[in-house]
C-alpha cells in the first residue's frame, strides 16, 4: 500500500499545538507523509493575547509551494489540508495550490477546516474571511470540517437539533463539498454534559456522542480535521473514520484535562492517536 501524502498549509507555533503544529505529528503517527507549509510562525497561539513572530507574506507561502511543485512532487499529493486562513491573499494561495495539485493528480482532494468562530465566542476572524470561505473556498473543497456554529454561518441557517443540522449539511454539500464533518454538535435535548460529532459522506450519515469535557482546547479542531481526513483517505469509510477520530480526540482532550496544562498533550497521547480505542458507538442515521 502506498503512503498517503498530505500537503498541509496552516499556521505554525513554536510553543504549544495549533495549526500545523497540531496536525503534523498526529498525521505522521498514523504513517502519513506530511508536507507542512507555514502561513505564520508565531511563538504561541493568539489565545494568550500576546505573541511574537512573523505573519508570512502570501507571496512567500506561494514560493514555498512553487518550490515543492518544481521537485515534480504534486502528483504524489493525496490531499491538500487547510485550516485558519489569516487573510484573503492566503486564501488565493491555497486555492491556487489546490488547482495545481488536482491538475497533477485528479484523484486528490481538498480538505478545508473553515475556521470562523464558535458558539461561545461568536465569529473571531476578519469580516472578509467568512465571505471568502463561503463564496470561493468551500465551493472548491471536497471535505469540510466546520463546527455547528460555522456550518450555520456558511449556510445562512441556525442548526440546533439533528434535523436542522442535517438540512444545513445538505445546503453545504450543494455548495460543492461531498463530505461534511460537523464538530461540536449541541442538540437541545441532549443528555447533560454530552456533545456529538456528525459525518455525512455519499448517501450515508453517522453520528457519535461523547462526554463533553469542561475545557477549552486550542488546536483540537486542527487535530480533528487532520485525523478525519487521514482516516477517510485510508478507509473510504466515513463511519469508521468518524469513530477513529472521535476516539483519539477524546483521549487527547482527557489527557490534556488531567494534566492541568493549557496546551494539548499531543506527545503524551500519541498511542491513542496511533491506536484508537473505539470506545464510542457510532450510529448510522441513513
Amino acid at each position: 500500500m502506498s503512503t498517503t501524502t498530505i500537503l498541509s498549509i496552516q499556521s505554525s507555533v513554536a510553543f504549544g499545538h495549533v495549526g500545523n503544529s497540531a496536525a503534523v505529528f498526529p498525521l505522521q503517527r498514523l504513517g502519513v507523509e506530511v508536507w507542512p507549509v507555514y502561513t505564520v510562525h508565531f511563538s504561541n497561539h493568539t489565545g494568550y493575547g500576546a505573541w511574537r513572530g512573523p505573519l508570512l507574506a502570501a507571496e512567500d507561502v506561494r514560493e514555498v509551494i512553487t518550490g515543492v511543485e518544481e521537485r515534480g512532487a504534486m502528483p504524489e499529493v493525496d490531499a491538500v489540508l487547510s485550516g485558519y486562513q489569516g487573510g484573503t491573499q492566503i486564501g488565493d494561495v491555497i486555492l491556487d495550490a489546490v488547482a495545481r495539485v488536482k491538475a497533477a493528480n485528479p484523484e486528490a482532494i481538498y480538505a478545508c477546516d473553515p475556521v470562523m468562530g464558535n458558539a461561545t465566542s461568536g465569529c473571531f476572524v476578519h469580516p472578509d474571511i467568512p465571505v471568502l470561505l463561503r463564496e470561493r473556498v468551500v465551493p472548491q473543497a471536497d471535505l469540510i470540517t466546520p463546527n455547528q456554529f460555522e456550518l450555520g454561518f456558511l449556510t445562512g441557517t441556525e442548526p440546533d437539533d439533528l434535523e436542522s443540522t442535517l438540512a444545513a449539511v445538505e445546503k453545504a454539500r450543494e455548495m460543492g463539498p461531498s463530505t461534511v464533518l460537523v464538530t461540536s454538535v449541541l442538540q437541545p435535548d441532549r443528555p447533560e454534559d454530552t456533545i456529538e460529532m456528525l459525518a455525512v459522506h455519499g448517501e450515508g450519515a453517522w453520528i457519535v456522542r461523547t462526554p463533553h469535557l469542561p475545557m477549552k482546547a486550542n488546536g483540537s479542531g486542527d487535530v480533528t480535521a487532520a485525523l478525519f481526513t487521514a482516516h477517510l483517505l485510508d478507509t473510504g469509510d466515513a463511519g469508521l473514520a468518524l469513530g477513529r477520530t472521535v476516539s483519539s480526540v477524546f483521549d487527547l482532550l482527557q489527557t490534556t484535562l488531567d494534566s492541568g496544562r493549557r496546551e494539548l498533550q499531543l506527545i503524551q497521547s500519541q498511542d491513542a492517536i496511533a491506536n484508537p480505542r473505539m470506545q464510542f458507538e457510532v450510529t448510522r442515521l441513513r
